[in-house]
Order: structure tokens, then C-alpha cells, then sequence
């Protein structure tokens, strides 16, 4: 019979494991419509997954619309971006679909995806891009969390061939994970998925604007003598307003996230493994100026 601890002091008990949502619904409908994850004894976890344990939960909600970008809760930018990551890779495999992913974390400003493509993608592919990103959002599919043990996870990954995923998954056991998890935006086995530690917003809809800003070189693991990647760029916000207000700014892509984004919610582990991964890799942010 787990109990959640609120901020305030109050608990709320439960006959049995219970979630984030479950949490926002028995306190009010308006808190169940505003929530998008949960903080979890401090850590960052989707809004659906469930709670099996005492513990101190923190809900985090979407701003108001008259919240400042700078006001805005940490948490709520990184599942919005870390989920808006998945959204762009499953556009730019909708228009490539011979396209392999590598890795998408989300930044301070925005989020990227390191995709291997013989295809050049150009600014002019960005329109394109960002329609199928549109289609996607407003089918307004769920991400789902499932999990397998290691062996059937390996498993899977090899029939799907996609090396860089295969490594992604023996790093995050090398690292501790106890089994491998996958996102899909929708139905497992029907809809569009990724190997990801999450979390994520509870849906696509719940994205509410998101521009792709830019596309540069990389390389896996960092190393010119490897695969060379190509990471293409973009920034979600919750509102057209936040979005259009950084476009009038002139902010270039630059500073539409030059770090992965490190805030005291995103699980230390999830963050170690991504700076594992990206580090050494060329962007536009750490290329040598001539």
C-alpha cells in the first residue's frame, strides 16, 4: 500500500501500485488535465509509470500560458524536448526510411538526433521535416513504455539491425540497467518506436511547438575515423507564443541548444550515458573558429 508524499506535507495513500496520474486525479481534474510527469523521490519519470513504494512525489505540469520561458519548470522543457527528439526521428524516417538512429537527447534549448544517411539532409529538407513532425502531434498517439530482460532485448536489436542501437543497449548494461526499454508513439508492434530510458510526455499532442533549427556533422562516439552521422537539430516549446517570441529574438540556432540539458530531474544515469555517447562529437557549438 504504497503512500506519496506531496511537497506540501500531505500524503495520499493507495491500495496498490499507482502512478503520477493516478496521484493528479485524486487531488482534482484540473491538476489530471495540466500534468505531464512526475518527480519521483527526485527523479524525472513519465506521468503513466507506475509506483510500487513509498515515496516522495512532485507532479510537474505544463506552464500556464502566461508563464515566462525562464519561469518555466525544468522538468516539463525536458520531456517536452526529449519527446519532441522522437517525434523528429520518426518524421525524417517517414521521409528516409533507409535512415539508422543513433542517439537524441535533449539540450538546454532544444533537442537533436544523430542519424546515419547516406541521403544529404540540407535546410531545405527542414519544411519537410517539420510537416510530418505536425501529422504526428496531431494524431495525438501515446508514448508507451515497454521494457524486456537483457537477452530478449539483444535479441530484438539484432534482428533490427541497427548496430548503433545494439551498442546504446550494451552500454546502458555495462552500465547497470537491469533490462532495456523501449518508447513507441502508440501501439507496441504497430506504430513507430525507439530503444530510450525516457521519460517522456504522456502523448504527442501534448507537444505544442517545435521548429528543427539546424543539421551538422557527427561522429559515433566522437571518432572521425567512425561512422560519420548526421545531427540534425531542433527546439520545442509548449506554446506557438514561446516559439514565435525566440524567432523574433533572432536567437540563431546556436543557442537553440549547445548542452545536453542537466537539471536536478533527468535520471543521473540516463545523462552519464548520453555524455558518454556524444562527447568528442563535432557540432556546431565546439567546432574550431577560423
Amino acid at each position: 500500500m504504497p503512500r506519496f508524499t506531496l511537497p506540501d506535507g500531505s500524503a495520499r495513500d493507495f491500495d496498490g501500485p499507482a502512478s503520477g496520474r493516478d496521484l493528479a486525479e485524486s487531488i482534482g481534474p484540473g491538476l489530471a488535465r495540466a500534468a505531464v510527469g512526475a518527480k519521483v523521490d527526485g527523479e524525472l519519470t513519465d506521468l503513466d509509470r507506475p509506483i510500487d513504494r513509498d515515496a516522495e512525489v512532485a507532479l510537474i505540469t505544463r506552464p500556464r500560458k502566461d508563464t515566462p520561458l525562464a519561469d518555466q519548470d525544468p522538468g516539463a522543457l525536458y520531456l517536452l524536448r526529449h519527446s519532441a527528439a522522437h517525434v523528429m526521428a520518426e518524421a525524417i524516417q517517414r521521409i528516409w526510411p533507409e535512415a539508422q538512429l543513433a542517439y537524441g537527447p535533449p539540450l538546454d534549448h532544444g533537442f537533436y538526433y544523430d542519424i546515419y544517411l547516406e541521403q544529404p539532409i540540407s535546410s531545405d529538407d527542414f519544411a519537410r521535416i517539420e510537416k510530418e513532425m505536425a501529422a504526428i502531434v496531431k494524431e495525438k498517439r501515446p508514448f508507451a513504455r515497454y521494457e524486456l530482460d537483457p537477452e530478449a532485448g539483444i535479441q530484438r536489436l539484432e534482428a533490427e539491425g541497427n548496430k548503433y542501437k545494439l551498442d546504446n543497449a550494451r552500454r546502458a548494461l555495462d552500465g547497470g540497467a537491469e533490462k532495456l526499454s523501449w518508447y513507441v508513439t502508440g501501439e507496441v508492434d504497430r506504430n513507430w518506436e525507439d530503444l530510450c530510458m525516457g521519460p517522456h510526455l504522456p502523448g504527442t499532442g501534448d507537444i505544442g511547438a517545435f521548429k528543427v533549427t539546424s543539421v551538422a556533422a557527427s561522429h559515433w562516439h566522437g571518432d572521425v575515423a567512425s561512422d560519420r552521422f548526421q545531427r540534425v537539430y531542433g527546439t520545442a516549446f509548449f506554446s506557438a507564443a514561446d516559439l514565435d517570441l525566440m524567432t523574433a529574438k533572432g536567437v540563431p540556432p546556436a543557442c537553440l541548444g549547445p548542452r545536453i540539458l542537466r537539471t536536478e530531474t533527468a535520471a543521473p544515469a540516463a545523462v552519464a550515458i548520453m555524455l558518454a555517447l556524444t562527447e568528442g562529437n563535432e557540432t556546431p557549438f565546439n567546432r574550431p573558429v577560423a
